[in-house]
């Protein structure tokens, strides 16, 4: 029955098509009844998407891509999870200009009682999956924002990893010294944090 339903909302030409989370709300399923292993996972190497069987009930044979690489290397699904929906807690960092990059539309979709939804967001109206879907690193220094560039990095990613963005290329150095980048401060927050000064670096 919920096959058929979901066949009938698709319409033939979109039974190809990407993944849409939005069809699937719709018939009111629950994240859990697709993601089964997200409760227990507590590495993101886990592969937290749907399997076989998850599908079998609605779905003959699909063919499920693996996960998605991530450059976090410490976090816990089931920890997060144990601490309900987290929605409020973003919305208020938002609603304080405390939230460390530009909100764009997120805050319209922290009003929600689906704890899963207060970090992937947009999955209501969402016809592929997209890294618009998943959290920014600003959702995370709402709580663990206690950043000491490079030192607090490590909570979450490789020791390793390189996590210089795009901008900081060769030469950067002397040319945001000489003030010829023209950058907004607010543009360093998510990696360096709002009390961070210059000469604490140079």
């Amino acid at each position: 029955m919920r096959y058929l339903l979901l066949l009938s909302m698709m319409g033939a030409a979109a039974v190809a098509a990407p993944f849409s989370h939005q069809l699937h709300l719709q018939v009111k399923l629950d994240c859990n009844t697709c993601h089964t292993a997200a409760a227990t996972s507590t590495s993101p190497a886990d592969n937290l998407l749907p399997n076989q069987k998850a599908c079998q009930p609605c779905h003959e044979s699909r063919e499920i891509p693996g996960p998605p690489t991530t450059r976090v290397v410490h976090f816990s699904h089931q920890q997060h999870l144990k601490m309900g929906n987290l929605a409020a807690t973003i919305a208020a960092a938002i609603d304080k200009n405390q939230y460390l990059q530009p909100p764009g539309d997120i805050r319209r979709h922290l009003n929600g009682i689906n704890q899963c939804q207060a970090c992937h967001r947009g999955l209501e109206e969402s016809t592929q999956v997209s890294a618009l879907n998943m959290p920014k690193m600003a959702d995370c220094l709402v709580c663990h924002s206690q950043i000491d560039n490079p030192f607090s990095c490590t909570k979450c990613h490789a020791k390793d990893d390189n996590l210089k963005p795009a901008s900081h290329v060769e030469g950067f150095m002397s040319a945001h010294s000489a003030g010829n980048l023209k950058l907004d401060k607010a543009s360093c927050t998510v990696c360096h944090g709002t009390n961070f000064r210059c000469l604490g670096c140079h």
